[in-house]
C-alpha cells in the first residue's frame, strides 16, 4: 500500500519530469537535533552546500556559513534559521539527505496533497460501518462524531435466513440535543421508527470526510479511507496546485539563471501545464464519483 512518503516521491517526479535536472545534494554525517544550530555533512560532497535555503527531510533551514574542508554547516540566525517557511524544526538521522534550494519543498507537496484529498469531499467520502443493539422502547441512538451523513441502515431479523432487513423509517439528526444521561454525547443521532426486535443488531453505514496524511509512514488507504486506485487522481490534483505557483517565478529576475531562462520558457507554460494536470484530475474525479454510486447504490435503487 502506498504511504505518504511514496506519494511525495511520485509527485516530485511528475513536477520535475523523469529526466529532470539533478538538484544539488549532500547528506548528514551525524544526527541532528531539533535545536541544533550546527550540523555536519558528508565531506566528499560538502562542496555542494550553498548559503541560503536547504531542505532536510521536510524541514527547511537557512544556512549562513559552511566549510568544505570540515563539513560543518552553521545555521543562520541561530534557532530562527530552523523550520523556516512554515516548516517544523525536527530531529534528523545520520544519512538524511540535504537538498540545496529545493524546487518543490516536501512540506509544500504534503500540503498540496492533503488539500487535494480534502477538496474531494463531499463528492467522494469514506464509508464507515457502525453497529449497535436495539434497545426496547428506544428510538434515538447516538452516532459517532465523524458521521456526516448516513447511506444505509439495516437490522438483523429473527430466524435462519440471516437476511438483514433494510430500515424504511429512519432519520439522521446531525444537530441533536446533547443528553449525557441518555448517552447522546456527540451531538449526532439516528432515529429509527421501524419495528426491530430488542437485542437485534442495527447496522449503519455512514459517510465521513477523508483523513489527513501527516507522517511519511502513514498508509494512504487506512488513513485517508479511499481505495488505492484513487492515488493517481490525488497526485494529478497536487501537481496542478503546485505548478500553478511556478508562473510567479518568472517575475523573479534577480538571478542570472532566471534571466537566461526567461526567453526560453514561454509565458504561461507553467499555467498550461497546471491546467493539463487539473483536467486529468477532474476526469478521474468524475470517474470515481460514478464508480462510487454504481458500487454502493441506495436501497431505493436496489429495490426498484
Amino acid at each position: 500500500m502506498p504511504t505518504l512518503g511514496d506519494l511525495k516521491g511520485r509527485i516530485k517526479q511528475l513536477l520535475q519530469g523523469y529526466t529532470r535536472n539533478q538538484e544539488q545534494i549532500t547528506w548528514l554525517s551525524s544526527p541532528m537535533l531539533a535545536t541544533d544550530t550546527v550540523f555536519n555533512v558528508d565531506l566528499s560532497t560538502a562542496t555542494a552546500v550553498n548559503r541560503g535555503l536547504v531542505e532536510i527531510d521536510d524541514e527547511l533551514i537557512l544556512v549562513n556559513t559552511y566549510s568544505s574542508t570540515t563539513g560543518i554547516v552553521n545555521v543562520a540566525a541561530s534557532t530562527n534559521g530552523r523550520g523556516v517557511e512554515n516548516t517544523t524544526a525536527a530531529s534528523h538521522a545520520t544519512n538524511a539527505i540535504v537538498t540545496m534550494d529545493p524546487d518543490f519543498p516536501m512540506q509544500r507537496i504534503t500540503e498540496a496533497l492533503n488539500q487535494t484529498i480534502q477538496a474531494t469531499y463531499p463528492d467522494l467520502y469514506q464509508m464507515v460501518t457502525y453497529d449497535f443493539p436495539k434497545v426496547a422502547a428506544r428510538y434515538e441512538y447516538p452516532m459517532p462524531t465523524a458521521a456526516e451523513d448516513i447511506l444505509r441502515v439495516t437490522f438483523d431479523t429473527i430466524g435462519p435466513s440471516r437476511v438483514k432487513a433494510p430500515s424504511q423509517a429512519w432519520r439522521f439528526n446531525p444537530q441533536c440535543q446533547i443528553d449525557t444521561v441518555g448517552g447522546l454525547t456527540t451531538g449526532k443521532s439516528l432515529e429509527i421508527m421501524d419495528f426491530v426486535v430488542p437485542g437485534r443488531t442495527i447496522h449503519v453505514i455512514y459517510t465521513a470526510p477523508p483523513g489527513t496524511l501527516v507522517s511519511d509512514t502513514d498508509d494512504y488507504v487506512s488513513v485517508v479511507g479511499y481505495p488505492e486506485r484513487t492515488t493517481d487522481m490525488m497526485m494529478y490534483g497536487a501537481v496542478a496546485r503546485l505548478l500553478s505557483g511556478v508562473e510567479a517565478a518568472r517575475l523573479q529576475q534577480k538571478s542570472v539563471e532566471s534571466t537566461e531562462r526567461a526567453p526560453l520558457v514561454p509565458t504561461g507554460a507553467a499555467t498550461n501545464a497546471a491546467k493539463y494536470y487539473w483536467g486529468l484530475y477532474q476526469q478521474r474525479m468524475q470517474e470515481e464519483i460514478d464508480r462510487l454510486h454504481q458500487l454502493f447504490p441506495s436501497y431505493q435503487t436496489f429495490l426498484a
